[in-house]
C-alpha cells in the first residue's frame, strides 16, 4: 500500500490546484469578455458606378481610354462628328452680328445728312406745292370770266392737291428724322439681339457637348460604344466606377443592432489581401428590415430579418474592388469618432 503524502504536503497540493482552477476560471472569463466586446459581420465591397454620355446626338470619332484606365474629373474620354455643329455655331454668330447691327443704328438715329435730305425735299416740295396753288387760283379766277377753260383749271386743281400731299408725307418723314426710331421699335430690336445671343450660347454648347469629359475621378469598367456607333443622350458611352466612398455592405441581425450606433470605428479585412487590416466607420444603418440576401450562408441568418449597414473604409492604395468579400469586426467599446485615418494596417495576419 503506497505511503500517502504528509498533511502539509497535501494542503500545498490543494491549494496549487485551487489556484491553478481560479486561474483557469478567470481565463475563460476573460476570453469570454473580449469576445462579446466584438462583433463580426461579413459583407461585400460596393462603390458607386457612373455612366456618362453624350448630352448630344451624332457619330463616334475617337474613344480615347481603354476599360481599367484611371481617369481624372474632366479628363477627355470621347469626341462626336463636330461638322453640323460648328456649321450651326458659324450661322448662329452672323444673326447675331446683324441683329447687333440693327440694333446699334436705331440707337444712334438719325445721321445727320440724313435729316438735312429729307429736309430739302420737303423744301422742294413745299415750293411746288405753293407754286401749283398759285396756278390754280389763278385758272379759277380766270375761269370764272371765260377767259380760261374748265379743263385748265381742273388740271391746275388736281396738281395742286398732288403737290400739297406730297409735301405733307415729306414733312412728316422730316419729323421723324429728326425724331429717331420709335422706343419699341428698339426695345424689339434689343429683344431680337438677345435672342440672337442666346443663339449663339446655345450652339457654342452644343458644339462643346461634342466631346465627353469624365464627371469625376474613376476607373473606366466597361466602354460601351465604339467609334463609328451613333451616339445619343439616352446612350451611355462608358460605365465608370467611383473609388471614393468605398464601403462595405453587410447585414446585421436585430439582436446585435441596439448595440450599433452610426460613426464607430470598424476594421475590416479581406481573403485576398492576407494581414491587411483598413480603417472604417459605421455610415450608415438602414431604418427598416429585410429578408437576409442569398449570399448570407450562417444558418441562423438564413430565414431572419436583418438590417443594412454600410461600412465606409480607407483604401489609399485602391486595393479594394467592387463584389470583394470582406470581414468586418466592431469593438463595441470604441468611442463613435467616425473615420480616424485611411492608412490600412498590417498586423501580420492577426
Amino acid at each position: 500500500m503506497p505511503k500517502l503524502p504528509s498533511r502539509p504536503v497535501r494542503l500545498v497540493l490543494v491549494a496549487v490546484m485551487l489556484l491553478a482552477a481560479a486561474g483557469s476560471g478567470a481565463l475563460l472569463r476573460l476570453g469570454d469578455g473580449r469576445k462579446s466586446d466584438a462583433m463580426t459581420f461579413y459583407g461585400n465591397v460596393d462603390i458607386r458606378e457612373t455612366m456618362p454620355a453624350f448630352e448630344v446626338s451624332g457619330r463616334i470619332t475617337r474613344i480615347a481610354v481603354q476599360e481599367g484606365a484611371r481617369v481624372r474629373r474632366g479628363e477627355l474620354l470621347a469626341t462626336l462628328d463636330d461638322t453640323s455643329y460648328a456649321a450651326a455655331l458659324a450661322q448662329a454668330e452672323a444673326a447675331v452680328a446683324n441683329r447687333k447691327a440693327t440694333l446699334a443704328r436705331m440707337l444712334a438715329g438719325s445721321r445727320p445728312e440724313e435729316i438735312a435730305q429729307a429736309k430739302a425735299t420737303m423744301d422742294a416740295l413745299k415750293a411746288q406745292a405753293d407754286n401749283d396753288g398759285r396756278v390754280y387760283r389763278r385758272l379759277e379766277s380766270l375761269s370764272r370770266k371765260s377767259a380760261a377753260s374748265l379743263q385748265d383749271r381742273d388740271n391746275a386743281r388736281a396738281a395742286f392737291r398732288t403737290a400739297r400731299d406730297q409735301y405733307q408725307a415729306a414733312r412728316q418723314a422730316y419729323l421723324l428724322a429728326v425724331k429717331g426710331p420709335r422706343a419699341e421699335d428698339i426695345a424689339a430690336a434689343r429683344a431680337a439681339w438677345r435672342e440672337a445671343a442666346a443663339a449663339v450660347a446655345l450652339a457654342r454648347r452644343n458644339l462643346d457637348e461634342t466631346k465627353l469629359h469624365a464627371p469625376a475621378d474613376g476607373v473606366i469598367e466597361d466602354r460601351i460604344l465604339e467609334p463609328g456607333d451613333m451616339a445619343s443622350p439616352a446612350t451611355p458611352v462608358f460605365t465608370i466606377a467611383l473609388p471614393s466612398p468605398l464601403w462595405v455592405r453587410a447585414y446585421v441581425p436585430e439582436a446585435e443592432l441596439g448595440r450599433l450606433r452610426p460613426g464607430m470605428t470598424a476594421s475590416v479585412s479581406t481573403d485576398s489581401f492576407p494581414g491587411t487590416r483598413y480603417r472604417g466607420w459605421i455610415g450608415y444603418i438602414s431604418p427598416t428590415a429585410e429578408f437576409t440576401p442569398r449570399t448570407i450562408e450562417s444558418p441562423e441568418l438564413r430565414t431572419a430579418l436583418v438590417y443594412r449597414i454600410r461600412v465606409y473604409v480607407c483604401d489609399p492604395r485602391g486595393q479594394l474592388r467592387l463584389g470583394m468579400p470582406a470581414t468586418v469586426r466592431i469593438d463595441k467599446t470604441a468611442p463613435a469618432t467616425g473615420a480616424t485615418g485611411c492608412l490600412p494596417d498590417h498586423d501580420g495576419g492577426r
